[in-house]
């Protein structure tokens, strides 16, 4: 694996260790999405440099996906991914801070983003191990 490959990667796990400190804090559910979002986002980009040699400048994970499906299999429910590309968007604007159309993720949502997260960096892991 390139280096550069592995930096992706572990970028995404200071994602995936971060969740981990603040994800049973219920006020923080928005920051354990934020975060999520961008553990799939940088593992995608993992596989994407590793398999092509570039990193698009995109953050939307349904694109990232699309563009991955050639180099690795990837069972992912679509509307998590919609969910936290609107997450994504939306955290960076204070007065709309990681708030989905019904408003702050619930504890459960925020449980189910870490879940996709660590599946999909565990996948593209493993595919590049």
């Amino acid at each position: 694996m390139k280096s550069i490959s592995a930096a992706w990667l572990s970028a995404a796990n200071d994602d995936l260790v971060l969740i981990l400190e603040i994800i049973s804090n219920e006020t923080l559910t928005h920051m354990v999405a934020f975060h999520a979002q961008q553990a799939i986002e940088k593992s995608f980009k993992a596989l994407l440099e590793e398999r092509e040699g570039i990193v698009p400048r995109i953050h939307t994970l349904e694109t990232l996906l699309a563009r991955i499906t050639r180099y690795a299999v990837i069972d992912a429910e679509l509307d998590l991914l919609e969910d936290l590309d609107k997450l994504y968007v939306d955290a960076r604007y204070p007065a709309d801070l990681g708030l989905l159309p019904d408003g702050k993720p619930t504890v459960e949502d925020a449980i189910a983003f870490n879940e996709l997260a660590i599946y999909i960096h565990n996948k593209i892991k493993s595919v590049l191990s």
